[in-house]
């Protein structure tokens, strides 16, 4: 994997890059839809590569590993072959997962004990076997398992985590560099950073992932429920120690309010469930603001869902065809949701770069910024 910085914008820390992998250039900053069981929920593959422009979607190693299980990926070739997604690929480690598993799990060094949310079986999830299964998946780009700590979190609490969280990436780092791609095709390691919104936990996190010289290099334990301020004064902090050669991927952000500040910070790669989940709940991201769709006013507006964008999903149909198909649960509906909300974002993380490189991009955020948050 290789990663190149185009160019820097003149009044903020936003970047413009390129990232190569064995399954295609990924063009930052960008966001990655989230395909937790091996899809990006209601939405075929054709349609994120043709309708949303998606460059990389990402997986969930918890998922993946009780839903197909690891025999039936490694059978088809990895995810990659299994689901039909032929561009690059990321897949988290199911430490969020675990974490969100509060009621049925345990953390000690050894790694985690934990109960299937789907059969109450029992598993082990240690550094070690979580690279094991990520080589069996097969993405371009994997991650090293940490701790997400709860926000709030108390500062011995949140410095023990982030510790373990190190000796654990020393031994992700072993496992990787002691075994081999299963597919034929090279894949990247990214530390993540932790230390909750402590800046002398941050500072220290921050310094040992990147001496560990990976590939790229990742922000986790934000937005858990901190206050956007503390998140945007974490994210900078770090963005500022993490090298600037190598790609800064913050993890599970967020609105496009926090994706625009944050690229003003310095963060080349994201991933939220948000406009996903959110669409299919009736919740529009357009270039003018946000639609409740399910709201009256819609219930006889022809006007087509966003004429900023142009993909023909948000061009075709109208916000009251939309509204029809939602309050009737009917599932296109959740189906042109998802597919506008993705097409949004990626359509803000490209205008983003567009900006940086024409050294726009502080001003026009400024503006964006205002209008991503009003509600319509």
């Amino acid at each position: 994997m290789k990663f190149n910085v185009i160019s820097n914008d003149a009044g903020s820390k936003a970047r413009a890059g390129l990232l190569e992998t064995a399954h295609g250039n990924i063009q930052t900053p960008i966001f990655m839809p989230v395909g937790t069981a091996g899809t990006v929920k209601a939405v075929h593959q054709r349609e994120l590569e043709n309708d949303i422009g998606a460059q990389i979607i990402l997986g969930n190693t918890y998922h993946l590993y009780l839903r197909p299980g690891l025999d039936l990926l490694k059978s088809a070739g990895g995810l990659h072959k299994f689901n039909g997604w032929k561009r690059p690929m990321l897949t988290d480690s199911g430490g969020y997962q675990v974490y969100s598993l509060a009621d049925s799990r345990k953390i000690t060094d050894a790694g985690v004990k934990f109960q299937s949310h789907i059969d109450g079986s029992r598993h082990l999830f240690t550094p070690e076997n979580v690279i094991d299964i990520q080589r069996m998946i097969g993405a371009d780009i994997i991650m090293t398992f940490d701790e997400c700590t709860p926000y709030p979190c108390e500062y011995k609490y949140a410095k023990n985590s982030m510790k373990m969280t190190h000796r654990w990436l020393k031994r992700c780092c072993n496992r990787f560099d002691e075994t081999e791609p299963k597919y034929g095709y090279e894949q990247s390691l990214f530390p993540i950073v932790q230390g909750s919104t402590y800046k002398d936990l941050r500072i220290k996190s921050a310094e040992t992932i990147a001496s560990f010289d990976r590939g790229g290099n990742a922000i986790g334990g934000l937005s858990v429920g901190e206050p956007a301020e503390e998140m945007y004064e974490m994210t900078e902090l770090v963005c500022d120690i993490l090298p600037k050669e190598k790609p800064r991927y913050l993890m599970g952000v967020g609105t496009p309010e926090n994706i625009l500040e944050c690229i003003a910070l310095g963060v080349d790669m994201f991933d939220c469930v948000l406009p996903t989940r959110n669409a299919r709940n009736g919740m529009l991201f357009t270039t003018e603001g946000i639609i409740n769709i399910r709201n009256e006013k819609w219930k006889n507006d022809l006007s087509c869902i966003d004429s900023g964008l142009t993909n023909e999903i948000s061009t075709f149909y109208s916000r009251a065809y939309l509204r029809h198909l939602i309050i009737s649960k009917e599932i296109l509906g959740a189906q042109i949701a998802s597919i506008h909300n993705l097409a949004f974002y990626l359509w803000l993380v490209n205008e983003s770069r567009e900006k940086i490189v024409d050294g726009t991009f502080n001003h026009w955020k400024t503006v964006m910024v205002k209008k991503v948050k009003r509600r319509l």
